[in-house]
Parts: C-alpha cells; sequence; structure tokens
C-alpha cells in the first residue's frame, strides 16, 4: 500500500470529514470523493426564523457539530455575516471545516465548550452577537460513526467523551464510581427508577469494558424491552452527562449565552430530554422576571432587573412532517428568548 494511501485509509478510520481534507491535500484536483450524508439538523427554518438572521449580523453557535445550522445560518447572513463555532468533538469539527469552507473568513471554528463562551469569543474578537444557538443534540455521526460508545446498539470501548482528550471516561465512572454515587447520577441523570438496582449489578460484574457488556447486562436486570425505550437508554444517558458534565456546562453556557448578546439579539436552544429542558426554561424564566425575592418578603430586596424576554411563551416543537423524515427529531424542544435594553 503506498503511503499516500495509508494515510487516507487511516483518516477514514478517524473521520470521514478528516479523510476528504487529507485526500484534497495529497492529490489536488485529481480525486472526487462522494461523502457520506451529513447528520441531518432539526428544526433548520424554526432555527433560522426566531434567530432573526439577518445580512451582515454576527452570530455564535456553541454546539456547531457538522455545521448543519451554521450553513444555514450563513447563508442567510451573507454577505458580511460572521459566525463562530465552537464544539468540544474535533472530529465534528473536522466535517465542519470541509462543510463551511466555502464560507471564508465568514466562519471561525474553535474546539472548545461553551461553558467557557466569553472566554473563546473575546480571544476570536467577538464582544457583542446577534444572535446564539445551541443544538443540545449528539449527531449522527456520534452515535454511528465515532467509535465512542455513545450508542449502545453497538460493541465499542465505554468512552464516551465528547473532547477525546478528556479526563473521565464512561468506563471509569462505572468501574470505580462507589456503588452508592452510582445509583445516583443513574437515578438523577437519568431519571432511572431502578438506578440501585442497576448499580448493584454493575458493582457485581465489574470491570465492564465495552458498551455491548453493559447493555446486556441493563436488558438482564430490566428485562428485554417490549415497547417503548430501549433499557439501556436511560443509564446511557446518565453516563454521558456525568462524563462530559453536561449540565453544569449548560447551566454556564446559558448564563454567558446572554452575557453576550447585544440588546435586541435571540438566543435559540433545542434540547432532547426533560433535564436539559427543565434547566434552560428555569434560566429563561428567572432571567424574564424583575424581583426574583421570595413571595413571603413585603419589599423587593434583590434588585434583580429582568434582561430578557419569552420570545415564545410555550415550547416549540418540530412538525409533525419534520417527525415523518427525521424520527430523531421527535424529542426536540426550542426556546427563544431576546435580549432585553
Amino acid at each position: 500500500m503506498l503511503e499516500n494511501e495509508l494515510i487516507v485509509v487511516v483518516a477514514l478510520r478517524k473521520s470521514e470529514g478528516m479523510a476528504a481534507s487529507i485526500i484534497e491535500r495529497l492529490f489536488p484536483g485529481e480525486v472526487q470523493m462522494e461523502r457520506l450524508p451529513y447528520h441531518q439538523p432539526v428544526m433548520v427554518a424554526e432555527s433560522i426564523s426566531y434567530l432573526a438572521v439577518q445580512e451582515g449580523g454576527i452570530y455564535v453557535d456553541c454546539t456547531v457539530g457538522e455545521g448543519g445550522h451554521a450553513s444555514a445560518i450563513l447563508q442567510q447572513a451573507t454577505p458580511g455575516g460572521k459566525l463562530l463555532g465552537l464544539d468540544l468533538d474535533p472530529e465534528a469539527l473536522e466535517q465542519a471545516r470541509y462543510r463551511l469552507n466555502k464560507y471564508g473568513a465568514a466562519i471561525i471554528l474553535v474546539q472548545g465548550s461553551y461553558a467557557l463562551l466569553m472566554e473563546l469569543a473575546a480571544s476570536e474578537g467577538f464582544s457583542q452577537a446577534d444572535g446564539v444557538f445551541m443544538d443540545l443534540g449528539l449527531s449522527s455521526y456520534q452515535l454511528e460513526a465515532s467509535g465512542r460508545g455513545f450508542s449502545f446498539q453497538r460493541d465499542e470501548p465505554l468512552d464516551m467523551r465528547y473532547d477525546p482528550q478528556g479526563v473521565l471516561t464512561a468506563a471509569t465512572v462505572v468501574n470505580t464510581y462507589p456503588l452508592e454515587t452510582l445509583a445516583s447520577l443513574i437515578r438523577r441523570y437519568g431519571e432511572e427508577p431502578r438506578a440501585r438496582v442497576i448499580a448493584r449489578a454493575i458493582g457485581a460484574h465489574r470491570p465492564l469494558r465495552s458498551t455491548q457488556e453493559l447493555a446486556t447486562l441493563l436488558a438482564e436486570v430490566k428485562g428485554q424491552r417490549r415497547r417503548g425505550i430501549n433499557p439501556a437508554t436511560r443509564t446511557f444517558q446518565a453516563l454521558r452527562i456525568e462524563v462530559n458534565r453536561e449540565l453544569e456546562n449548560l447551566q454556564d453556557g446559558l448564563s454567558q449565552a446572554l452575557d453576550l448578546l447585544r440588546p435586541g439579539g435571540r438566543l435559540v436552544v433545542i434540547s432532547y430530554h426533560s433535564l436539559e429542558d427543565r434547566i434552560v426554561k428555569n434560566t429563561f424564566a428567572t432571567e424574564a422576571r424583575g424581583c426574583i425575592c421570595p413571595p413571603h418578603l413585603p419589599v423587593c430586596a434583590c434588585d434583580h432587573i429582568a434582561r430578557i424576554k419569552l420570545v415564545s411563551r410555550r415550547v416549540i416543537r418540530p412538525t409533525s412532517q419534520e417527525i415523518l423524515t427525521n424520527p430523531r427529531s421527535r424529542s426536540a424542544r426550542m426556546r427563544v428568548v431576546e435580549r432585553l435594553h
């Protein structure tokens, strides 16, 4: 095998987007690569509409993934628009870079967490934004091709890190956490009623090294699914949230997103499970109120000032047609706010 061919094969195993960019460098103008389908982004039309994207606007996509929403935003913001795209996953960023390359200097991609949004934005010259977007879901690539154990339908290492350089893995959580701690996080993050039973079963079968081992054990503990969700779904969700500190990062990211918005700017958030949506809903409700003192106080002592208004008081959901064509969108919930002066 030629050296160049070996490089491409290795790249393909890591990331199809990475392979495409390497092929272009190795064989300029000689190879046309048929790309695999991109992740199908959710509620794109609604996202653009509620962000109120304008030509020349400045936008931040906190979860750029493979660039689906970012591409739609830039199409609407061109000419003159600019977008900062963040993501913890370097392989997703590589695919986004390939997809969004046509926008040139209008797109800036940075690996990092939206929990550091203000710091990362400032380092790239974004002092204020006309719109900030967050799509909190896993991508099809992460589930089906990343090899990091996000899906219980494949036999992969118990990893679940968005950032491969992160310290904590799902294997560490499963095999080293005290059983009480493990049960607590499965109950809290997975909303799993049988968390204590599951934790005891995991403790009795340690070490568990692969997603298939864990998924098989969970099926034995909970019984094979007849209808409804897979018996592994809630536990896998809990492990992923713990490994990536998703809820803590979301709370920090929401606050910083509101700080970054200019007056009249909008924040659009799409979440996919009740824990995320509850944080978004409660944060927006608090920031849209004036006084947040306990109701028993006769006089306001908090001096809290509302800094946003709710653009839609009701959660926005995908259309039945979108759910039909993209079943993964069925759990999506969108909430939108606008920054006040």
